[in-house]
Formats: structure tokens, C-alpha cells, sequence
């Protein structure tokens, strides 16, 4: 990755310590990792598009 991230919690994060997910928008993906591991958290990328896609199946079947 050429550029820094700039990385914000969930807002379906709680701030209880629980379910706490970071996300990242970049020029042609979206960056998700787990905010309790911080900068050594794993990261999971998808492309913006298939994204959008995936938040559009959840909004109908929701």
C-alpha cells in the first residue's frame, strides 16, 4: 500500500470493547480490520464496488 490509510470505527461498533470494526476508504477498495489489534490486526480488502454491492443485498434481505 502506497499511501497511509485513514482508519474509523464502525458506527454498528459498540464501546463496550466488543464488536469493534475499523474501516478504511481507499481510492478502489474498502479496508476492514478489527480495531482491538490495531495496526497488527489482519485486513480484510474488498473493491468498492463489490462492496457497494454487498451493502445493497444487506439493506433488501435486512
Amino acid at each position: 500500500m502506497s499511501a497511509e490509510l485513514s482508519w474509523f470505527k464502525s458506527s454498528y461498533s459498540d464501546d463496550q470493547g466488543g464488536a469493534c470494526l475499523e474501516v478504511a476508504l481507499g481510492a478502489h477498495a474498502i479496508h476492514l480490520r478489527d480495531s482491538k489489534l490495531g495496526a497488527r490486526s489482519p485486513r480484510f480488502e474488498v473493491p468498492a464496488d463489490v462492496w457497494a454491492a454487498f451493502l445493497a443485498y444487506a439493506a433488501r434481505e435486512a
